[in-house]
């Protein structure tokens, strides 16, 4: 996703400010709006290699994007579907997060110690939306962002492509946590990286003014109750937090 980025100047900060004003985020919750997620998906880790090809054209993902401690965000532009970006967020070993398929042996310690961790995946882009715009990834990844000072994250979390790591040590100060490894389902090795929320919030919304939101913005797009019954209520915002004290 970081190819072609520019630079951090104001000037590419005023562009994506401004390309902020034609986005809306918003949750999949039809059958329609998460169909176009996945087929969403399919294309573009097809276009990148990533995937084997598979006769539905949708990349969907049993027991996670279902899972109740999930949310599938779409971003649109001037109303079209442009990115989707899926967000878990657990705080004990025994929640679902996709990236423990391939890392548990790294983030198992910290889910035991009951740290919030926020683990974004699956993002996508449409291409001719990230032809057009240089600086849809920062609008694609804003989610995660909103997602972690909503539900106070000890850590977000990306599994990433090797080639990405670079991208999101520069933008964001993402750590390596460990080196690059096998992961279900991908053609590509993947590193799992961290970030101290907290610690770096502040510095990276100096620097990317876009990551910052509002309280109404965070709750309209976090505070759902799921369709079944869970242990996951629509509690306001920094509930996560609270529960793990």
């Amino acid at each position: 996703m970081d190819a072609g980025i520019g630079g951090t100047s104001s000037r590419f900060s005023d562009r994506v400010h401004r390309l902020l004003e034609r986005v809306e985020h918003r949750c999949a919750t039809t059958r329609s709006e998460k169909e176009a997620a996945y087929r969403l998906r399919y294309e573009a880790y097809i276009r990148q290699g990533l995937i084997e090809p598979r006769a539905d054209g949708r990349l969907y993902d049993e027991g996670l994007d279902d899972a109740p401690n999930a949310w599938i965000t779409l971003t649109l532009i001037d109303g079209e579907l442009a990115s989707t970006l899926r967000i878990h967020v657990a705080a004990d070993e025994s929640t679902v997060l996709p990236s423990l398929g391939a890392f548990s042996d790294v983030l198992m310690p910290r889910l035991r110690m009951g740290r919030v961790i926020v683990d974004p995946t699956r993002l996508a882009a449409k291409l001719e939306f990230a032809r057009r715009f240089p600086e849809l990834p920062y609008i694609a990844l804003r989610p995660g962002w909103l997602a972690g000072e909503y539900f106070g994250a000890d850590y977000g979390l990306v599994s990433v492509v090797e080639q990405h790591q670079a991208f999101y040590r520069r933008a964001f100060g993402y750590e390596s946590w460990c080196e690059p490894r096998d992961y279900p389902g991908f053609n590509h090795k993947v590193a799992c990286m961290g970030l101290d929320f907290s610690a770096h919030k502040e510095r990276v919304e100096k620097r990317y003014p876009v990551f910052r939101s509002t309280w109404a913005e965070r709750q309209a797009l976090f505070n759902r109750r799921p369709a079944r019954q869970t242990h996951l209520p629509a509690f306001p915002e920094g509930w996560l937090r609270a529960m793990a004290g």
